[in-house]
Formats: C-alpha cells, sequence, structure tokens
C-alpha cells in the first residue's frame, strides 16, 4: 500500500486521470470542511510511493473533482463557495483557468461526461439545482435542472448514454435526467435518508447503485425499480462514496464514515461482502479505481491521507486460490 500525506488537509474526492494511470487528483479542504480554504493536490503513483506534482490553493474548501476527458491537463473542482474552477496542471500560473459561479451555497459534485463527441461537465450543489456546463461555450450553464427536495450530493454522466446523468439528494431520491428535454425521466424513491453517492455500472446502462446515510448500499435496474437487485449491509455508518468496478460487472467499493472501505460482489446472494479494509483513522470520502491498472483502488480519507492499493480480494489469483 502507498500513502501520501498532506497535513492540515482533508481528502474529500480523489480520481485516477483516464490519460495517465499513474497520475490522480486529490480535493481537499482545511478544518474538515467547514471553514478555511481548499487545495486541490496533482499526485504522482511512483515505484515507491506517492509523489505531489503540483498544488493549486482556492479560498474555500473543495468538495470534488474530475478529470477532462479531452484534455489531459485540465482538471475541475467543486467548492464550498458555489463555483466550479477550471484548472490546468500545464499552466505556470497558480490560479484556475476559468470559475463558473452560478449555484448559490456549496457544489458538492462535479462530474466530465465521458461522451467523445460532448464535452460537457455537470454540478450538483446544496442549493438543490444541477447545472450542466458546455466549457468551451464560456462561462454560463447550458441548463439548471430542478426536482430534488434536498440538497444534491452526487451527479454523475452515464457512461452509456449520451445527455443523460443521475443525480443522489438528500431528500431520498435518485433521480434520472436528459439533458436535451431538460427534464427528470425517472426518480427513484431509494433510500429512506440521505442518499451521498451513487454510480452507474459500466457494463449496464440500466444498473445504478446507491450509498445512503442508512448504511445501506442498494443496487437498481431502472427497467424495474419497485425493489432493488440487491441490498448490501455491512457499513456501521453513513456511505460517502460508492464506485463500481470497471473490470468485473457486479464487484463494486464502498467507504464510509465509519473509516473502512468495504469490496462486495452482489451477484453473491448469500455473502456478497469480499473484504473490509480498516487502513484509515477517519471518515473515508474519496474513492475510485483505475480505468488502465486492473483492480487497483485508491482512497482519500479526513486523516489527511490517500491511499493506493490493491485489495486482497482483487488480486491476481486470489490469496483462496493460491
Amino acid at each position: 500500500m502507498k500513502t501520501f500525506k498532506f497535513p492540515a488537509r482533508h481528502g474529500y474526492a480523489v480520481e485516477i486521470s483516464p490519460f495517465i494511470p499513474t497520475r490522480l487528483a486529490c480535493a481537499t479542504s482545511q478544518y474538515y470542511g467547514i471553514a478555511g480554504c481548499g487545495t486541490l493536490l496533482v499526485l504522482e503513483q511512483t515505484e515507491t510511493g506517492i509523489s505531489l506534482v503540483k498544488s493549486f490553493d482556492w479560498n474555500d474548501g473543495l468538495f470534488d473533482v474530475t478529470w477532462s476527458e479531452s484534455n489531459e491537463h485540465i482538471l475541475l473542482t467543486g467548492g464550498g463557495d458555489g463555483s466550479l474552477q477550471v484548472w490546468d496542471t500545464a499552466n505556470p500560473q497558480p490560479g484556475p483557468l476559468q470559475v463558473l459561479k452560478e449555484h448559490t451555497q456549496e457544489v458538492y459534485s462535479v462530474d466530465w461526461s465521458q461522451t467523445r463527441e460532448e464535452n460537457l461537465v455537470v454540478s450538483g450543489s446544496w442549493d438543490r439545482t444541477a447545472k450542466v456546463w458546455d466549457l468551451s461555450r464560456g462561462g454560463q450553464s447550458l441548463c439548471t435542472l430542478q426536482g430534488h427536495e434536498g440538497v444534491i450530493y452526487s451527479t454523475l454522466w452515464s457512461p452509456h448514454i449520451p445527455g443523460c446523468f443521475a443525480s443522489a439528494s438528500g431528500d431520498g431520491t435518485l433521480r434520472v435526467w436528459d439533458v436535451k428535454t431538460g427534464r427528470c425521466r425517472l426518480a427513484i424513491p431509494a433510500h429512506k435518508a440521505e442518499i451521498l453517492s451513487c454510480d452507474w455500472c459500466k457494463y449496464d446502462q440500466n444498473v445504478i447503485i446507491t450509498g445512503a446515510v442508512d448504511c445501506s448500499l442498494c443496487v437498481w435496474d431502472l427497467r424495474n425499480v419497485r425493489q432493488p437487485l440487491s441490498r448490501l449491509l455491512g457499513h456501521s455508518y453513513a456511505i460517502r462514496r460508492v464506485k463500481f468496478s470497471p473490470f468485473n460487472q457486479t464487484v463494486l467499493a464502498s467507504c464510509s464514515y465509519d473509516f473502512t472501505v468495504r469490496l462486495w460482489d452482489y451477484s453473491r446472494t448469500e455473502q456478497p461482502l469480499l473484504e473490509t479494509l480498516e487502513h484509515h483513522s477517519e471518515f473515508v470520502c474519496g474513492l475510485d479505481f483505475n480505468l488502465q491498472i486492473p483492480n487497483q483502488v485508491v482512497d482519500c480519507s479526513w486523516d489527511e491521507t490517500v491511499k493506493i492499493y490493491t485489495p486482497l480480494c482483487l488480486a491476481d489469483p486470489p490469496p483462496s486460490a493460491r
């Protein structure tokens, strides 16, 4: 396991570059995001550890980060002041290239569309709105999508369907949106609690997962949402982030305020929990799978660390088969 320590900054989100498998970015905040500034860390995984490539400071906490899908140097963050910041790792200047300011409260989620013909970004805010942006068209959003009755914690583009994204909210619903019509296509009362995270299956356009304050993960088939395909129990506090594996259709990872990261296979009805990792001493908020290095996971925590590792249950071959 490789560890990078960033004193006086608490990790909120981490994402591996879609272009450079050893490059990752971490959005952090001072004072647990309650006050102070934020720092975007651009890190490089080496053979022996993790090194700092560049850091960018912002005057408010940074809560999420996403890499551009069209330029390996560009990143986008969401901040506590309601703005989105565009950063360029190749730019010698310390400030952002662009600041997008329309949200009236914290931006808790940002995601860059993976559809190549689109260059769209979606943001989700505590002001209960999601906004879609085309960064090549200047600093104004293309549309604002309203409907949630609570804060939005997560907004994520479908990897399969152009112009479609999902949002998870404090109102307990998961919603699927169509940007072309500007309307909500589907609203699922997924949990009787705040939903902090969602993710699309990389192999099936109809499957999506939610993670909530009720400590449960629910796997949904959007063609039949009367009940979840699977409900995964094991965390003891709120689930902060959930990610489907890019290499296995039914494997996923979750991280939680219970300080753990857990690996699951929801196709295993008897015992879906594969592994529990307890390598943090604070809330684990950020989580990602490496798209190019099979089964490698990265996470970040309020304990001021980023960690990179391959869970034993995903090792090839797994320990039980040796």
